[in-house]
């Protein structure tokens, strides 16, 4: 669904679930100030039985002029009614009537939804979406600094300040809000604790669970803002003998956690994927992040099912050093690569040698120094990766015929300097695989953590079904290969 898609509309009432959260607060009053720019007849407000009372979402409906309105009551019947941040009929929002419905989500899908409406499941904020949609249509939030915020402050805190975020959409938002009364975003965050919430966070740690093999700590909190669990989880870490932690609440439509890791063999974002994997959703960094889960996935004790795949995702994975390892190849076989069209672009086409830049993907970022000799390929799905000129000039010849692709997320490239961002895609010319050095691969029947030899700090992860693979040139240049590709890429030597 389009913004544009609404237009027809013009009695308009915008509506969030029953206890505001700053991200709900925050894209209801984007969208609102959308409707009111392009004429129509709006309102924005919110039920339930408890008005807002939390310090920073009343500091931020006076400091940003927020029109939200509490309608406990509410008997009108507009011609379209637009569910922000909730879907119609859960059980977190009233049933308001109107003559049609729309909804506006980035939660997991609970129910039918309306023939009007945009879900994106994957993003890490409502606030992103709705930043997403009012771009498509030409509005810029850049141009109200209260919006802009109140967008921003969505996100940050729906995503623990940032440390969750889910999608690199979540990342482009960042970026592209320039006009960010961060002063604000300072005080809000600063006023996030109230006096309960301390409480509910001393109570919490106070009953914590040590798992000693694992050096981690699983902790139960009463239901509470997101941003607590991150407090819990940031504080528990510094305790000695622990390198990991994972907070989470139980809440009637979902189970929030928040991991944490300071240890470079446990990436927090990997843990909080394996945890979620199948029953909900994750995403973060290497050291901070978190996800939900849908508590009718869930059979039986919640504390029971973190501690279970805690241990299940300590005890799976092999830790492999490429650097220090030698694979034995007589039970590999030999394969070349297949030839296949790819992509490819040279950096200094983009950015001057010696820049800063951010590579943005679906996988997350890459930050790196651009070289003379520095080239990106560009996967079959998008993923992409830097290669060395002479290294992609052994195994790949250029061809004429121009580079076409559509994926799920453009990659993009940033100077990290002057914020300049470009779309990789632009700038790629196709390459046709020529076979070059051979590999020797096998399937993983354990799973592996492998920290390749030329990155000691972070590892690339194979599951079982994934290919061990080394170049038949070079012993220790080891790498992993996802086992859905494997074929389309490779084919066995005679």
């Amino acid at each position: 669904m389009r913004l544009s898609d609404l237009d027809k509309y013009n009695n308009i009432v915008i509506q969030c679930h029953d206890n505001p959260d700053a991200d709900a607060i925050g894209c209801g009053f984007a969208l609102y100030s959308f409707m009111k720019s392009i004429g129509k007849d709006v309102r924005f407000i919110y039920r339930g039985r408890n008005r807002i009372t939390k310090s920073n979402l009343v500091i931020m409906l006076k400091e940003l002029e927020i029109p939200i309105e509490y309608e406990p009551e509410f008997e009108e019947m507009p011609e379209l009614l637009i569910n922000v941040d909730c879907q119609f009929g859960q059980r977190n929002v009233t049933d308001t009537e109107a003559k049609v419905h729309a909804v506006i989500d980035h939660h997991k899908v609970s129910g039918v939804l309306p023939d009007l409406s945009e879900v994106r499941s994957a993003i890490g904020s409502c606030a992103t979406v709705i930043w997403s949609m009012l771009k498509d249509e030409g509005y810029e939030p850049n141009d109200s600094q209260k919006i802009a915020t109140a967008l921003y402050y969505g996100l940050y805190t729906d995503t623990n300040k940032l440390s969750e975020m889910a999608h690199p959409l979540d990342r482009d938002m960042i970026d592209d809000l320039t006009s960010v009364d961060m002063s604000l975003i300072r005080l809000m965050s600063n006023s996030n604790i109230s006096l309960e919430e301390l409480k509910i966070t001393g109570n919490a740690i106070l009953g914590y669970k040590y798992l000693e093999d694992h050096a981690a700590l699983i902790i139960e909190a009463d239901p509470c803002d997101p941003n607590i669990l991150g407090v819990i989880s940031d504080f528990a870490l510094e305790t000695d003998k622990v390198d990991v932690t994972v907070a989470y609440y139980v809440g009637l439509k979902e189970i929030k956690f928040s991991v944490r890791s300071c240890t470079k063999t446990v990436h927090a974002n990997d843990l909080a994927a394996f945890i979620a994997d199948n029953i909900g959703g994750a995403g973060g960094h290497m050291n901070k992040a978190g996800g939900v889960i849908w508590p009718d996935k869930v059979d039986g004790d919640a504390g029971e099912l973190f501690e279970k795949r805690l241990t299940e995702y300590s005890s799976i994975y092999e830790i492999m050093y490429a650097k220090d390892t030698t694979l034995n190849t007589d039970s590999m076989k030999l394969y070349s690569k297949r030839e296949q069209e790819l992509g490819t672009v040279r950096l200094t086409d983009i950015f001057p040698e010696k820049t800063h830049i951010t590579l943005r993907t679906l996988e997350g970022d890459i930050n790196t120094v651009i070289e003379s000799d520095t080239y990106l390929m560009i996967g079959i799905e998008g993923e992409i990766y830097p290669i060395k000129e002479e290294k992609l000039k052994r195994s790949y010849r250029f061809s004429d015929k121009p580079y076409t692709a559509n994926f799920d997320y453009q990659p993009t490239v940033k100077n990290s300097v002057t914020g300049d961002k470009k779309s990789v895609i632009e700038f790629a010319h196709t390459v046709i695989s020529s076979g070059g050095a051979r590999i020797y691969a096998r399937p993983l029947t354990r799973a592996v953590k492998l920290f390749t030899q030329w990155d000691n700090e972070r590892y690339y992860l194979g599951n079982i079904g994934d290919y061990i693979a080394v170049r038949e040139d070079d012993p220790h240049d080891i790498y992993v290969v996802n086992g859905g590709l494997f074929d389309k890429l490779y084919q066995e030597c005679d």
